[in-house]
């Protein structure tokens, strides 16, 4: 999917100013409104916008606790694994991973105590075989995607550039 200047502009706005109107957009863009439109429904056709909703601060909603649980599961379980763990509330992510472990879940916690009960509950689900916790201390870099967006959106713009030595077309 090629992100070009246009789609680099709109996706900053959207990251920027959420709850800005399309109408809005498109005049801070100088761009007609079908013409936003018509952008955001292939940004979100191709997969780049996957969400519209508010961003949620798990800390606010009385979990401040962020710990980041490696389990190890049995070979041949790793479906029924990752099933169960959609059941449990305070897993907010999980992945599929290499290395030291099978998945790698994002678990918010009220204290440690319930950390430690949520570790609890992920050690006795069938296939589980181990699990190593990573506490988060303090936050460093904000869940973001704007430079990528951005890096993305200058190396289109340098693929368009006549001379760049990139062919298109």
């Amino acid at each position: 999917m090629a992100v070009d200047a246009l789609d680099t502009r709109i996706l900053r706005l959207l990251i920027e100013q959420p709850r800005t109107s399309v109408r809005e957009y498109a005049r801070i863009l100088g761009v007609a409104r079908g013409t936003l439109q018509a952008r955001l429904d292939r940004l979100e056709r191709d997969g780049v916008i996957t969400g519209t909703g508010p961003t949620l601060s798990p800390a606010a909603l009385g979990h401040p606790v962020l710990a980041f649980v490696h389990l190890e599961v049995t070979q041949g379980h790793l479906v029924e694994v990752g099933d169960a763990l959609a059941a449990v509330p305070e897993i907010i992510e999980a992945f599929s991973t290499t290395g030291g472990g099978d998945l790698l879940t994002r678990v918010v916690a009220r204290d440690n105590g319930h950390l430690e009960d949520v570790i609890q509950r992920l050690i006795q689900l069938p296939g589980v075989v181990r699990t190593r916790t990573d506490v988060a201390l303090r936050e460093r870099v904000a869940h973001r995607v704007l430079p990528l967006v951005e890096s993305v959106g200058r190396a289109a713009g340098d693929r368009d550039r006549p001379g760049s030595g990139t062919v298109t077309g």
